[in-house]
């Protein structure tokens, strides 16, 4: 017996120590709750999503929502933006309902609309928008993405925007639907890749549904031309150059939602993956000499394992298996699954769908936004998507509902998924678009935005218990671009990367966020800036946001 309670004891202390360098202090037999609770109205968030909605049933009718978290006034609280529709078919913002909105965060969950003085209402038929500081100046600057019309805002730091669009040589000739920051050349300044989505004009009137049952609905996307998607250097004066056609870019014609950027293949040069709605998904492969070729296909990332394209919409780029290589997080409809793709290195990844459970889970639901944050602090990223079909009158045809409740999955920390989204309190049914993640009430906990079609916005606070701590690494570049884009730091077995490109056609811009267990010091974290520069960090306490500059030399 004692022998047994020796072996035992042995592999409990090993059992501990792997999960300390996993950055969780001891081993859990369950996961630890994720509990929200919906809050907008008294937040003061009043934002309701105008998409105009048309008998002829215009297609760009059921793709807006991008929303943008971002510090504008660096007060050290996360703001929030919202797109905005406008009037169908002029495309104009002809009533205040239509303003795109900013709301400045005032603490203690509060909001106020900042939307006039800041300068944001916006212009035309808004859909997507991803911030950061592009000039390098300290300020967080915003892109956004919409039908023939894009504007390019420069924060002027003192609470405005001044619309640079012209200026700045970003065109507005496409229906583009997202877009990201990154730096492709590893030059210290933010490049900008707009995401396109197809040919339409407001004079489309083809009839699709049931004529004699006076049926209209949405047409599927093969009606539609696609687009290539557009990239822009940055040349370091505030001005873009269109580098779309000799980068290689230009060459690939899809039907583009979402776009992610992640090294995939660590060989120092950041990636581009797109989603395309039913059609093959794109895999940018940086080769470091300004072009890029296009390897979803053999990457394994471009189709699923039947074979075939799907209404691939959401996208993350993370490491949610603690392996140090990250993952790709898409979202579709009802009956494709959201499928996941493992990164098994060497440029290669394999569907996990069904091995994590994630199948399953996910087959009777339609999504939009997504992104892996870990929710309950337990140093395992966890899975939220903003659901909703893409037909209103889905209802009426099939057997699942136009609109949905939210979701979570839980990571098991063994590699598989549980939904826990009933407990964890997402009951609303509405028709779910962008979502941000941030901690909006700097308390350590995830918290989460989403947009949805003519019903008010959603501000899901976390309030988890349990007690697990955390860190936020706001990273500082000196070498690297100012918002440090593009670095990737482990913490223990965990890595993460700083993006601010995260789920569909939304940008969350607030540092890098890790759950920590109950550890209340991290041994060793390690940050690999987009300059080359390797700075390690020792004994750093937890729960806190701690600002990192990257080393002048």
């Amino acid at each position: 017996m004692r022998s047994r309670k020796q072996f035992l004891a042995v592999c409990a202390f090993l059992l501990l120590q792997w999960h300390a360098k996993n950055g969780v202090s001891k081993p859990l037999s369950a996961p630890a709750p994720i509990r929200f609770q919906e809050i907008a109205q008294q937040a003061g968030l009043d934002f309701v999503l105008q998409n105009d909605p048309t008998p002829r049933k215009h297609i760009i009718e059921t793709m807006p929502g991008g929303v943008a978290a971002f510090d504008y006034n660096n007060d050290g609280l996360t703001d929030i933006f919202f797109t905005n529709g406008a009037s169908i078919p002029s495309l104009e913002k002809d009533s205040p309902k239509f303003f795109n909105r900013l709301y400045r965060n005032d603490g203690g969950m509060k909001f106020t609309d900042v939307t006039k003085e800041a300068g944001m209402a916006g212009a035309g038929y808004s859909m997507g928008a991803a911030a950061a500081d592009y000039n390098n100046d300290g300020h967080v600057d915003l892109f956004v993405a919409g039908v023939y019309r894009n504007i390019l805002y420069r924060n002027l730091g003192n609470g405005k925007f001044e619309d640079v669009t012209e200026a700045a040589g970003i065109k507005s000739d496409k229906w583009s639907v997202a877009a990201g920051w990154f730096d492709y050349d590893n030059d210290g300044w933010l490049d900008l890749f707009v995401v396109n989505y197809a040919h339409w004009t407001p004079d489309f009137d083809r009839y699709c549904g049931e004529r004699d049952r006076n049926l209209r609905v949405y047409c599927h996307p093969k009606y539609f031309e696609g687009l290539s998607n557009t990239l822009y250097r940055n040349r370091h004066d505030g001005t873009f150059e269109d580098v779309s056609l000799k980068s290689g870019i230009a060459a690939y014609i899809g039907r583009g939602m979402s776009v992610a950027f992640a090294d995939y293949d660590n060989d120092g040069w950041m990636d581009v993956f797109v989603t395309n709605d039913n059609l093959p998904n794109f895999l940018f492969h940086n080769k470091g000499d300004g072009t890029f070729e296009e390897v979803g296909l053999q990457a394994g990332v471009a189709l699923t394992n039947n074979g075939l394209p799907i209404a691939s919409m959401g996208a993350d780029f993370r490491d949610f298996d603690n392996d140090g290589l990250p993952d790709l997080s898409i979202t579709a409809l009802a009956g494709e699954t959201f499928p996941l793709f493992r990164n098994l290195g060497k440029g290669v990844f394999q569907d996990a769908t069904h091995s994590t459970k994630l199948g399953p889970l996910s087959v009777a639901r339609s999504g939009w936004s997504n992104g892996f944050f870990d929710f309950n602090n337990d140093g395992w990223k966890d899975l939220f998507t903003a659901n909703s079909d893409v037909n209103d009158l889905i209802d009426l045809f099939q057997p699942t509902h136009y609109k949905q409740p939210n979701s979570v999955f839980v990571n098991l920390a063994d590699g598989t998924f549980r939904d826990v989204s009933s407990e964890a309190g997402l009951n609303l049914s509405r028709a779910h678009r962008g979502s941000v993640f941030a901690d909006f009430d700097n308390d350590g906990r995830i918290d989460v935005v989403v947009s949805a079609l003519g019903e008010p916005a959603e501000l899901w606070q976390n309030v988890s218990p349990g007690g697990n701590r955390w860190l936020i690494l706001k990273l500082i570049g000196t070498r690297s671009n100012r918002d440090g884009i593009g670095a990737k730091v482990r913490l223990g077995r965990q890595s993460n990367q700083m993006t601010t490109a995260v789920g569909y056609s939304s940008s969350s811009s607030q540092g890098i966020h890790f759950g920590t267990g109950k550890l209340e010091k991290v041994d060793r974290i390690e940050i690999r800036w987009p300059s080359g520069t390797v700075q390690l960090l020792r004994n750093v306490a937890t729960n806190r946001v701690l600002e990192v500059h990257e080393p002048s030399k």
